[in-house]
């Protein structure tokens, strides 16, 4: 007999306290001027998490691919925003999409149905993805900060400890 689990004993093993690494990918931002990846990282310190890793990196697929492959050990989480749009430098993308072991595609189906409801059609242009590589997560969002506030509150926050629960194994 199937009995549906409860929903404490489904988020028994969510984590807490998760180290996270934040990288900007933009070809014109400072440490000064990245309100994005500042306000990621405010965030995450509301919520209770460790951010152990910072960097600003030039739109570059090799550079990027390079980057979440040297974050430090502690960073289970990685959060990169910008380079998710369909200019010639957007290449962010392509960089986090070879990189995936596992994909979670509702991320960025639900991040664009959001964004619809905030800035209607312009939404589909967002490649806005995440998944897991190796026992990393990884979360590539637009670098507007509107687009960073809505992943944040609406999807990573509200679900990080379950998904690096669950990657924990």
């Amino acid at each position: 007999m199937f009995l549906p689990m409860s929903s404490h004993g489904h988020h028994q093993h969510d984590a807490r306290d998760i180290g996270c690494g934040v990288i900007t990918v933009s070809d014109t931002r400072t440490a000064a001027t990245d309100g994005s990846g500042r306000r990621i990282q405010e965030l995450l310190r509301e919520h209770g998490h460790h951010v152990e890793h910072y960097e600003i990196l030039k739109d570059d697929p090799d550079a990027i691919v390079a980057a979440i492959g040297a974050a430090p050990a502690a960073v289970e989480v990685l959060i990169i925003n910008g380079g998710t749009g369909l200019a010639r430098r957007d290449t962010t993308y392509e960089a986090v999409t070879r990189l995936l072991d596992k994909e979670i595609t509702g991320f960025g189906e639900l991040f664009r149905m959001l964004s619809y409801q905030q800035i209607g059609a312009a939404a589909m242009l967002s490649r806005a993805t995440a998944g897991v590589a190796g026992q990393r997560v990884v979360f590539s969002v637009p670098g507007s900060t509107a687009a960073v506030e809505l992943a944040m509150t609406q999807l990573i926050l509200p679900t990080l400890g379950h998904i690096v629960g669950l990657v924990r194994g």
